[in-house]
């Protein structure tokens, strides 16, 4: 059997057990370990072994459970309900104001984070019973809060785009800049379709009661202190990387101990408080670290039978496609994966074999970042089986049924597309902020 189709194999058996509902680390790894007994025998055995070794060494993983602790400990102590609120107040006047004020509570969110799920759990619990509550129309809210929470991948400080900067080599602090303008770029995409949609159809997002909205200014301009602690410590925690102050494992120290104190000052950081924080940052830390174990042992294989140049081969010399339909077919690729995989499993699995072609294409690595982040964030929540899809059906209320979710969607997807090719036809979007900084330093 040829290399080639010993990969295609592979990837095809993957597909095969992801299907059968197996956990993705589990299937992965499976296929991995069988793959590498049969094409190696006995010494296929210390594959496992060795991964995880390589996956113990790599330094810059702590910052994943200080990133999501902190994400975790903002939401476990109130902080994000009282952002909420400020914006409840705020824009509660405008019709759609209370969906505009989740995309704004979701961008502050993503900012804290640096992952879609703790996004989505904030949405799913704070906003979207009181978005039903006022009779929002309940397709139009659901995409609201999966479009919202698939931020935290894209706005700094993306634990994803850390995730590549270490497997593509790239500067984390580049990585983050170049997200930063895209993510906002997405978040008023956002806005203005829920703005226009809700105009056109006011039953869609009513205004708030007057009475419900009558407040001092005083009062008002009291509730946006609530967004004072997450933005302080945004800035604290990416100003002294960005500056050089710290390192990457060091600001995301300094996110988490931050956070902790925000919850202190506000009377907050209760024992269960510290408790439910700490078993949700323990299950999804311990979830990254197994997909990221099972991907490093499938990627070995890869690159063990030589499927790398086998894609380039393929791509450039046998079907003659140019750089830019290379391009394009590789990010078909990955919102077709991400019906199957999260974020993670397809960074650590594909990401090695396409970013040696991407950069002997001559295309800018941290650019490519910001596409594979986008592309990630679409394939999300594809149907029919986006890992978002299914975590939503998981938090919503009863009355929300699987087909409602797969219709809130179709719109987002869309203008998430558009994003994805204004920043592929106009590279400077992402590019122009870490330039600006860079030259500035």
């Amino acid at each position: 059997m040829s290399y080639e189709m010993i990969a295609l194999t592979m990837f095809a058996s993957l597909m095969v057990m992801l299907l059968t509902g197996q956990r993705v680390f589990g299937a992965i790894g499976f296929v991995a370990v069988v793959a590498s007994l049969l094409l190696w025998g006995d010494g296929g055995s210390e594959l496992a072994f060795s991964a995880a070794m390589k996956l113990m060494k790599w330094y810059p993983l702590l910052t994943l459970p200080l990133f999501i602790f902190m994400g975790y400990m903002l939401s476990e102590s109130g902080i994000a309900s009282d952002l909420y609120r400020a914006f409840h107040v705020w824009f509660g006047g405008l019709r759609g104001g209370l969906a505009i004020g989740t995309i704004g509570l979701m961008v502050v969110v993503s900012a804290m984070n640096g992952l879609s799920v703790a996004g989505m759990a904030i949405g799913a619990t704070i906003a979207l019973p009181e978005l039903l509550r006022r009779g929002y129309d309940k397709v139009m809210v659901t995409g609201v809060v999966q479009a919202g929470s698939s931020l935290g991948i894209l706005v700094p400080p993306s634990v994803v785009l850390v995730l590549y900067g270490m497997i593509a080599r790239q500067p984390v602090g580049q990585l983050w800049l170049a997200g930063a303008v895209p993510g906002l770029l997405m978040a008023g995409l956002f806005v203005a379709y829920i703005a226009v949609r809700c105009w056109l159809q006011p039953s869609l997002g009513p205004v708030l009661p007057a009475a419900e909205r009558r407040m001092p200014l005083s009062e008002k301009l009291g509730l946006l202190r609530a967004g004072i602690l997450p933005l302080a410590i945004f800035f604290l925690m990416t100003g002294l990387f960005l500056m050089g102050v710290t390192s990457l494992v060091e600001s995301s120290a300094v996110g988490a101990l931050s956070a902790t104190g925000a919850a202190l000052i506000r009377g907050r950081l209760t024992r269960k408080v510290m408790e439910d924080t700490l078993r949700q940052t323990l299950g999804i830390s311990c979830m990254f670290m197994w997909i990221i174990l099972a991907a490093l042992c499938f990627g070995q294989v890869f690159d063990g039978v030589g499927a790398v140049r086998s894609i380039e081969t393929l791509f450039v010399d046998e079907w003659g496609l140019s750089p830019w339909e290379v391009l394009i077919l590789m990010q078909v690729t990955y919102i077709i994966m991400g019906t199957f995989l999260d974020d993670t499993a397809m960074l650590v699995i594909v990401a090695p074999l396409f970013i040696p072609l991407v950069g002997a294409l001559g295309f800018d690595l941290v650019w490519y970042g910001v596409l594979y982040t986008i592309t990630c964030q679409i394939a999300y929540m594809t149907p029919p089986f986006g890992y978002n899809l299914f975590l939503m059906r998981a938090m919503a209320p009863p009355e929300i049924s699987l087909g409602d979710i797969y219709r809130s969607i179709l719109p987002f997807a869309l203008i998430m597309l558009l994003a994805l090719a204004l920043v592929m036809l106009f590279p400077q979007i992402a590019l122009w902020l870490p330039q600006h900084v860079q030259t500035r330093g």
